[in-house]
């Protein structure tokens, strides 16, 4: 007897009203999954892209092979980045909804993915970040002041105007433009890993996109340059779950993992719990030590959960439950480091309060101090002559008329 094929549709475990559902979520236990030497072949590993890596245990312990073994002092300044993050996307958000800023986009609950990789990485690696990963630029001592000119796009933002809110960049601190076009970064880390290997260098590249851009024909062009031509690269996947509105099934999560993918191009992959930040530290180094040896790229997915909304655009009570934060089963990353840190390094609630007391104050200084670069209805204003800069080496003849011609109504 025949049967007909029917089209499938994804569809999210849960929905507004619904009791949360991650029962699709797939666990190791911590300490459970082994760690391969940074040599091994890939054929060897292929069970680490369906395992998931974690290190700190249900008793907040650091367990297992992966365990990086960090100093006390290591741990403290990750979680206060994190924290620090954490304090400067709360006042960038309540600045958006003041109308003080046009846009923004949070990486609540997603903290440890950036500032444990940009912490085990080199100053020197190059960064290709995607709009929630703040928490780079942070790591790597970029100034508040800048990322909030950027928002307010004012007489020292760093992109002239010239991106949207949360677009940063930052040359010398060897940090790549935020693209708004997903995924058109991630070929580009790719041949400027390349590029560094060709020139004898061994810095590695390091890129970050969501889940959903894993749809993107870039994601695959990456993939099979940086596997050919065995690019000093690191590819990291946020599997947040969501992709705007979009359940992760939608870009092929419900049927093996994002990690997957990896394999079968002949790409080292690893699954990496988001929200444990020795776990994704360790994967990190580890990767990094790869490349940096000349054993090609490394796909790492980070399994974790976007908190807030996609964007201040985004309302997502229209699409999840509004508890399904709370039910996470991976928990919130910088709750996760702080207990890690009362359970084995003396850390307490009251040094963490005033860890967080401390860092709000100086998210307030900051604003205060970046508006007085101007806002977006009060002056200093960024100089209308730089509309016609930073394109071309010499300005050609046509662009030139145009900006004596703009004078001209400035005079008039």
């Amino acid at each position: 007897m025949s049967r007909t094929p029917k089209l499938h549709v994804p569809r999210a475990p849960a929905r507004p009203g619904e009791k949360p559902d991650f029962s699709y979520v797939h666990l190791s236990p911590a300490g459970a999954v082994e760690r391969p030497e940074v040599h091994a072949r890939v054929r060897d590993m292929s069970g680490l892209a369906d395992a998931l890596v974690r290190v700190i245990d249900d008793d907040h312990h650091a367990v297992g092979p992966w365990d990086p073994h960090l100093e006390v002092h290591d741990l403290q300044v990750g979680l206060r980045h994190m924290l620090l993050t954490r304090a400067f996307d709360e006042r960038m958000l309540r600045m958006q909804r003041q109308g003080r800023i046009s846009f923004y986009m949070q990486s609540k609950g997603e903290e440890a993915v950036s500032v444990a990789a940009a912490m085990a990485m080199a100053p020197t690696d190059m960064l290709f970040p995607s709009y929630r990963t703040q928490g780079l630029q942070i790591a790597r001592g970029r100034s508040l002041v800048d990322l909030m000119c950027q928002c307010l796009s004012n007489s020292r933002d760093m992109c002239k105007g010239r991106q949207m809110p949360v677009m940063y960049h930052w040359s010398r601190g060897n940090i790549f433009s935020v693209s708004g076009n997903l995924t058109s970064h991630y070929p580009q880390a790719v041949g400027w890993a390349m590029a560094a290997a060709i020139k004898g260098d061994d810095d590695v590249a390091a890129a970050w996109i969501g889940e959903g851009s894993t749809a993107e024909a870039d994601f695959h062009h990456a993939l099979t340059f940086g596997a050919v031509y065995q690019a000093p690269v690191i590819l990291n996947v946020i599997n947040n779950q969501w992709a705007i509105s979009t359940f992760q099934g939608f870009a092929g999560g419900e049927r093996r993992s994002f990690a997957a993918r990896g394999p079968g191009y002949g790409i080292a992959s690893i699954r990496v719990d988001g929200n444990d930040f020795l776990a994704v530290y360790a994967v990190t180094r580890w990767a990094a030590d790869r490349a940096r040896r000349g054993n090609g790229p490394t796909l790492i997915e980070h399994v974790t959960y976007r908190a807030g909304a996609h964007s201040t655009s985004d309302d997502p009570s229209r699409y999840r439950p509004k508890d399904e934060w709370e039910a996470w089963p991976l928990g919130d990353p910088v709750a996760r480091l702080k207990q890690h840190l009362i359970a084995e390094a003396g850390w307490s609630e009251a040094r963490h309060e005033a860890l967080e007391s401390e860092l709000r104050n100086h998210v307030d200084d900051c604003w205060n101090e970046a508006i007085t670069y101007g806002t977006m209805t009060e002056g200093p204003f960024l100089d209308e002559n730089e509309l016609f800069e930073d394109v071309f080496r010499d300005m050609p003849a046509h662009l030139i008329e145009q900006r004596e011609q703009m004078r001209n109504l400035q005079e008039d």
